[in-house]
């Protein structure tokens, strides 16, 4: 599949576009920044992976129809199971139980962080990009997810980048791009709706595959930041807050 950048090439040269790998969860702040590299003039190349979360299949099926729907380069799927069994997560081991969203102003790290995980993540697709000449990595995290999440933070991807610099050939040059690492939910909500991300093909909850429960961090910001901006959102909900209809 090829993508078609949202800038045409001039016609009058066969330069090919810059290739860029896109961390492809399935969810909307990738989602959002698929769109966000296409819109830069990008080759998209997904990276998706399944490392045991309770909702890796719904994950997968979001993550896959928006490479369709993108006509992307190429998509890659890769399972990273260690990262479910060295635990620690809810979001990979049942005995933890997914908390409720009781206030998503909340500064602790919460149970649903996954160890390390965007290093383990981002490394993939740094291999990835530079086996295939890419020229950019995006990652969707943004600033409501390093409040919690210490491998979300700003000067997480400033290290990274570095380790970039550091661990690659001489002549690769590759970015490490959090175009939202300042944003609110709100604001990529508001970006996506500009850029014309199909929502509905996009999955958040931490707990379920079908319906969405609703009550969830993950759920609880997706639908404050649809009810901000006045939209209602796309995909189903088991309990569907009343502010949120």
């Amino acid at each position: 599949m090829t993508d078609t950048p949202a800038t045409e090439p001039d016609e009058t040269t066969d330069e090919q576009s810059p290739g860029a790998v896109v961390l492809a969860s399935g969810g909307m702040d990738s989602a959002t920044a698929a769109y966000e590299a296409r819109d830069r003039g990008y080759e998209l190349y997904l990276l998706h992976t399944s490392y045991g979360q309770r909702t890796e299949g719904k994950e997968y099926e979001c993550a896959r129809a928006l490479a369709e729907e993108l006509d992307v380069e190429d998509f890659l799927r890769v399972e990273t199971s260690h990262l479910a069994r060295i635990g620690a997560s809810s979001l990979t081991d049942d005995e933890i139980d997914v908390e409720d969203a009781d206030d998503t102003d909340d500064d602790e790290i919460p149970d649903t962080y996954v160890p390390f995980r965007n290093a383990n993540l981002l490394s993939m697709a740094v291999s990835y990009a530079e086996a295939n000449d890419c020229e950019a990595i995006f990652i969707g995290a943004h600033s409501e997810d390093f409040s919690g999440y210490p491998d979300c933070r700003p000067e997480f991807f400033e290290a990274f980048q570095t380790v970039v610099d550091a661990g690659t050939k001489p002549e690769t040059e590759i970015e490490v791009a959090a175009p939202f690492v300042e944003f609110s939910k709100t604001d990529i909500a508001e970006r996506g709706d500009d850029l014309g991300v199909p929502y509905e093909l996009t999955w958040s909850c931490y707990r379920e595959e079908a319906p969405a429960c609703g009550t969830c961090d993950a759920c609880a910001f997706r639908l404050e930041a649809f009810q901000n901006l006045g939209l209602r959102d796309p995909i189903e909900y088991e309990e569907r807050p009343e502010y949120a209809d």
